[in-house]
């Protein structure tokens, strides 16, 4: 027992040797300026992975971040994770902060339903006082970084252990047990069987495990019917949860040869046209955002010209384009009905040469 805890000590001195991090204070307007500063065109030395582009935060829940930071209350770590070749700044953990302190500098949002600071709602930041305004941009907010020294065993293992926590990746996984019934294991039987679907999505393996693949399939169609109407001030998940339960309740056989029919159109013209699939680049990851555009925006496209030409050198100069990345890029709001509309119509309109 004793020699088994001997090498147990050595085993733990060997494994935090490779890890290489340090801490960092630093004002809020420093990290907002870091975010925002070069976004438009994924420049921006401090930014958000394609895998966490969803912003899925209520403004109620922004307000109160926003109060809980106005108080002085202990806000979390950010943690990041510096990138070798370019310097820039991953962030792993804590973009659903920044982004709303982002929106909030930048008079995007509003403050709601405030609890303690009641005489602060239905206010903006630049309404505040100049006093106040800068007492609030000097908040130092403490962060966590993975240095580029660090292997990258340590960092997959930091990305999955702190993601494994993540809000935004535990939807799917609960739809599967409250949401039962025939549209659902529609989904899972398409995710299960279509390869070429698969082959095209890239998902690292842990996101695989929490049914990344099924949000997918589930946003295409829930947009495909509902991307025009999307409904103002019902978060992505909420309207996700109420469009499966919907079908749950109305699917049939008919409509399910529509729908696989229509989808595996989608996936053989993406296959065809598109050089990295549903990705945007050789990254071993699909953005939900980037993925829904692609995916609604060709079919779109398709319905209105079922004879649509184009081809790969085609499709990457407008994927390359600043408007396009302006369209997807995800500051702070992601799926409100104007940005959903914005970048599915965007790809349409790419297609057909609009």
């Amino acid at each position: 027992m004793i020699n088994k805890l001997e090498k147990a000590e050595e085993q733990i001195y060997s494994e935090q040797q490779e890890v290489s991090y340090d801490t960092r204070e630093l004002t809020i307007e420093y990290l907002v300026d870091k975010y925002m500063k070069g976004i438009e065109n994924e420049d921006n030395e401090l930014f958000v992975p394609d895998y966490q582009r969803d912003f899925v935060w209520e403004e109620e829940r922004q307000a109160k971040f926003i109060e809980s930071v106005i108080l002085g209350l202990p806000i979390p770590f950010i943690f990041v994770a510096e990138i070798k070749d370019s310097g820039r700044l991953e962030i792993v953990d804590g973009s659903q902060r920044i982004r709303t302190l982002a929106a909030f500098l930048n008079n995007e949002l509003k403050l709601k339903k405030l609890e303690k600071l009641t005489l602060l709602n239905n206010v903006k930041f630049s309404e505040l006082s100049i006093p106040r305004q800068r007492k609030i941009r000097n908040i130092p907010i403490r962060m966590i970084v993975l240095t580029d020294k660090a292997s990258e065993q340590v960092r997959n293992d930091m990305f999955e252990r702190i993601n494994r926590g993540s809000e935004l990746l535990k939807d799917m996984e609960k739809r599967k047990g409250i949401y039962k019934g025939s549209f659902n294991d529609f989904i899972y039987e398409i995710c299960e069987k279509e390869s070429k679907f698969k082959k095209l999505t890239p998902i690292v393996k842990w996101l695989k495990n929490r049914q990344e693949l099924q949000e997918l399939v589930l946003r295409f169609f829930a947009l495909s019917d509902h991307y025009q109407h999307y409904p103002s001030g019902t978060g992505i998940s909420k309207f996700l949860d109420n469009y499966l339960e919907t079908k749950n309740k109305n699917f049939t056989e008919k409509e399910k040869e529509t729908r696989l029919r229509d989808f595996r159109t989608v996936v053989n013209f993406v296959e065809k046209n598109f050089e990295y699939g549903f990705a945007k680049s050789n990254v071993p990851q699909v953005s939900r955002v980037y993925f829904e555009a692609i995916a609604v925006g060709v079919l779109m496209a398709l319905k209105d010209n079922p004879q649509l030409k184009t081809s790969k050198v085609e499709t990457s100069k407008w994927i390359k384009s600043k408007a396009f990345n302006e369209v997807i890029a995800g500051k702070y709001e992601t799926h409100s009905p104007r940005r959903i509309k914005e970048r599915i119509e965007f790809v349409r309109n790419a297609l057909n040469k609009k």
